[in-house]
């Protein structure tokens, strides 16, 4: 339907059930979903624009359509910083609304997004993008349940080393925020946090959902996968050259 919409070159907003998209002649140029930070936590999270300085450009720009302009306009950023930020937050959003649902699309005609133009992409990028995002994520750890479920640690996280953004997400882990969750409550692109709570998964780092809703809970104290392996080879493995191996995954996952 997307793509439809593109070839006719229409104007308006193609409603999902994760999430809308918003086109001009065709062009994506806007999109937004309950699973994904919006434009505006992406931008006051990290500090570079302040919640008033937000608010004032709604108020002064939103039923104009033109909040985006209004903030290169007064100063409050320039304009390559709108466009990444634009961008990021459109990819984003555009993952989860182009999700596979079982519900029904619908695409009004003529309805504008208060953000205005920033930089329309085209309907096959987006797809594109959408696609190669699944795909990485599959290869990560195919089990999509991650991206939705409460984020669990795992017991033997106290200590383990991890890269500093994926430590920021363990931290924040607690059995009760999902994904989407910790994305908001760090200000990053919601797909960011998805790989990363992947690879904590792959490591071993936090529980995966299977594990809580009915299947055996595996052993809290079984390793990593990626050691797993490593020990199923040696019938007496050596167990320092296997910790060292299990440090040197983790610090690069």
């Amino acid at each position: 339907m997307l793509l439809r919409l593109a070839a006719e070159r229409a104007t308006g907003a193609l409603l999902r059930d994760r999430g809308t998209l918003y086109l001009v002649d065709g062009q994506v140029v806007h999109a937004e979903s309950p699973a994904s930070p919006g434009i505006d936590v992406l931008l006051t999270a990290g500090g570079r624009l302040g919640p008033d300085g937000w608010q004032e450009a709604l108020r002064e720009a939103g039923p104009q359509g033109r909040v985006g302009r209004h903030l290169v306009d007064s100063g409050r950023l320039s304009g390559g910083e709108l466009e990444i930020c634009h961008l990021g937050a459109l990819y984003d959003a555009a993952y989860f609304a182009l999700a596979p649902s079982s519900g029904p699309s619908r695409f009004r005609y003529g309805v504008a997004h208060w953000i205005g133009p920033v930089r329309p992409v085209p309907a096959e990028a987006v797809e594109r993008e959408t696609l190669r995002r699944r795909a990485l994520l599959d290869r990560l750890w195919a089990h999509p349940e991650t991206d939705t479920a409460p984020v669990v640690p795992a017991r033997r996280t106290a200590g383990v080393r991890a890269a500093p953004r994926r430590r920021a997400v363990l931290d924040l882990a607690d059995g009760v925020r999902t994904p989407a969750d910790i994305a908001r409550a760090l200000g990053r692109p919601a797909f960011h946090t998805l790989i990363d709570v992947r690879r904590l998964a792959a490591a071993g780092l936090v529980e995966p959902p299977r594990t809580r809703t009915g299947a055996t809970p595996s052993d809290p104290s079984e390793p990593p996968p990626e050691v797993a392996r490593v020990m199923e080879m040696s019938v007496d493995p050596d167990v320092a050259l296997l910790r060292r191996l299990r440090d040197a995954l983790e610090a690069t996952l």
